[in-house]
């Protein structure tokens, strides 16, 4: 006691805390990934918390933001231990802990050691997201040009068909004009015919 008031102590300086902490390391079991240690100056935290955020409500099935943010903090350390933090979130994750932590520090780890902060799975799945973008824009260029192609093939054939049926008609029309005149020829000579007969008998 110092100055009429009790001293607290630090978890670190309870052994008891200490002793269980010890227990935990080493009755649990964990992913081989979590033997490094992250260093989060390295890590693009903005990119990593929308993925925490919607993997840990896929997990439990249900938005935790109470869970989520605690997770935030845990990783708000310069240097962190995943074995510690699979720790303090067993009790609120249970048999989802294991497989979170082994998703989330594959990605950490990789992001430390890519220039830009970001997990090579997340570069990875936006460069396919672009390039799928791309085939699609791609894909309806081509059914724009094959349409418009078509849509040109159908006028050509539409005016070759008016152009055809505008002879066809001039045509039929010269010949109707032609048999009028023959029919009026030999009604003309057959006219002739028999007035000439008449004249002789």
């Amino acid at each position: 006691m110092s100055g009429g008031f009790f001293r607290g102590t630090t978890a670190d300086q309870d052994t008891r805390f200490s002793n269980k902490h010890a227990k935990l390391l080493k009755s649990q079991k964990f992913h081989p990934e979590l033997e490094h240690l992250v260093d989060m100056t390295k890590v693009k935290m903005d990119v990593m918390r929308p993925w925490i955020a919607h993997r840990v409500t896929e997990l439990l099935g249900f938005e935790d933001e109470v869970l989520i943010n605690f997770i935030y903090g845990l990783l708000e350390e310069k240097v962190v231990n995943g074995k510690e933090i699979q720790i303090s979130l067993t009790g609120f994750m249970e048999k989802n802990t294991g497989k979170f932590m082994k998703e989330l520090w594959t990605h950490l780890l990789s992001a430390q050691e890519n220039a830009s902060g970001v997990p090579q799975q997340f570069l990875d799945a936006k460069e396919e997201e672009t390039r799928k973008k791309q085939e699609d824009t791609d894909r309806i260029t081509r059914e724009l040009k094959r349409a418009k192609e078509k849509e040109g093939r159908e006028l050509d054939q539409e005016r070759t068909r008016r152009t055809r049926d505008r002879e066809d008609h001039g045509y039929d029309h010269e010949r109707v004009k032609m048999l009028a005149s023959a029919i009026i020829w030999v009604h003309v000579l057959s006219s002739n015919y028999c007035r000439t007969t008449r004249l002789i008998m």
